[in-house]
């Protein structure tokens, strides 16, 4: 003999078990992609930074604002599509140091609420090199 009433008492905690699941797994994704997109945005930077750094603009090579073009043209091709998402701002004000701070949007596979608070929405680097100069 059956008992009434107790049809489908499962559904609820199933359904919140795969909520939390999915939710997870979301997680774990946006986890990834931040890992990765931080290591590719600071490789573009440091290299980036690293080509105006070794512009020798003195020896008549290209000017700074040149090398500046190409290197963020270079840093755009690496990064792909990425890079309509990356602010490039460069600060050449220390004739010794070449400094480039780089700010990508990250895209979001969890809930606004869940990714700001955890620091996913965005890649914030700045990338310092000096100026080698023979002497």
């Amino acid at each position: 003999m059956r008992r009434r009433g107790e049809d489908g008492t499962g559904l609820i905690a199933s359904t919140a078990g795969i909520m939390v699941f999915l939710v997870l797994l979301l997680l774990a994704v946006q986890v990834l992609f931040n890992l990765y997109a931080t290591s590719a945005v600071t490789a573009a930077a440091y290299d980036a930074a690293r080509i105006v750094a070794g512009a020798d603009v003195a020896s008549g090579a290209p000017s700074l604002e040149a090398a500046r073009a190409d290197a963020e043209a270079g840093a755009q091709r690496t990064l792909g599509r990425y890079s309509s998402r990356t602010r490039f701002d460069w600060n050449v004000d220390d004739p010794d140091v070449v400094q480039l701070h780089v700010v990508a949007q990250n895209p979001g596979f969890l809930p606004i609420a869940l990714r700001r608070p955890l620091g996913f929405d965005r890649v914030d680097r700045t990338v310092r090199v000096r100026v080698e100069r023979v002497r």
